[in-house]
């Protein structure tokens, strides 16, 4: 209980500010004699998800992550193979736990075959958002993030989405990212998951830029596209998967359309730098076996 109090005082003393559902960035007035800090103009974010399932690579890339500056964001399926107390002690924390303050997690289909996910909420306390809802935002530099839960509601109307929608309409910033586990394109066993659809059009009406997952167990980006699958490199999201943190990896299988590489031939993390109007991806591999490096504008 120490560590996790220790990691949210972290959380809330840091530079980066997280709210939750109907709630406002908790800036407050500065006091007397104090000059009001300036926003960090770059920041950058590791990210990763399928991770902890013992015997297999999770170790490799949390001494990855050890050399690495940034806030993690955990794409979910964390603890295998049922989301567990017993998975999170024995798979995950000692590979990934030692970052718990700068983890900004998600959670996956594999957490919620533990009915409501508890012992993730259990594990992140409120690293994770409101309990059962598991998405919020905060500010990483010049970028806003908002981190989303695939295995609830996502329907027209749901909480979740309306949610969504005020974030993005209340608190406008030049660029935004988001990520959750399920991704909407995949070219690796589990397919798309057109579930997901309604979380893409409402991010492209507002303009965001990056959509991050997990789930499938490989590294895979995508060009700029909308929500129907149609090349835009104007408007359209950027789509990576990043289902590399530690499970077992998976081959993929046939390109869907607009993916631009894929690989399961590595574990790794995706090493996002922001700046106030572009970004830059580099994709570290535990072995240096496979990289993939780019960058991109806001709109």
């Amino acid at each position: 209980m120490s560590r996790l109090l220790a990691a949210l005082a972290a959380a809330v003393g840091g530079s980066l500010l997280l709210w939750g559902c109907g709630a406002s960035s908790p800036a407050g007035p500065t006091p007397p004699g104090q000059q009001t800090p300036l926003p960090a103009t770059t920041a950058t974010l590791l990210a990763a998800g399928d991770i902890g399932e013992c015997g297999f690579g999770a170790v490799e890339t949390g001494r990855l992550i050890d050399r690495l500056a940034g806030t993690l964001l955990v794409l979910g399926d964390v603890a295998y193979m049922h989301g567990t107390a017993a998975n999170f002690r024995d798979c995950y924390d000692p590979a990934w736990g030692r970052h718990l303050d700068r983890t900004r997690p998600v959670p996956g289909n594999h957490e919620y075959e533990s009915a409501g996910a508890t012992s993730y909420f259990d594990y992140f306390g409120g690293l994770a958002g409101n309990r059962g809802q598991g998405y919020y935002a905060f500010t990483a530099g010049p970028w806003q993030v908002i981190a989303l839960n695939s295995e609830i509601s996502m329907a027209p109307g749901s909480p979740q989405i309306q949610w969504l929608r005020d974030e993005l309409q209340n608190n406008r910033f030049p660029c935004t990212l988001a990520y959750w586990h399920r991704p909407l394109y995949s070219s690796g066993p589990n397919d798309n998951n057109p579930d997901t659809r309604l979380l893409w059009s409402t991010l492209i009406e507002f303009g965001a830029e990056v959509v991050l997952n997990g789930h499938d167990h490989m590294y895979e980006r995508f060009e700029r596209q909308d929500a129907n699958g149609r090349l835009d490199p104007v408007n359209g999201l950027r789509q990576f998967t990043v289902g590399t943190g530690g499970a077992h990896l998976y081959t993929p299988l046939a390109a869907k359309p607009n993916s631009a590489i894929r690989s399961g031939a590595s574990y790794g993390v995706l090493v996002l730098n922001l700046q106030p109007n572009s970004y830059n991806w580099d994709f570290a591999s535990v072995n240096n076996s496979f990289r993939d490096t780019g960058t991109g504008g806001c709109h």
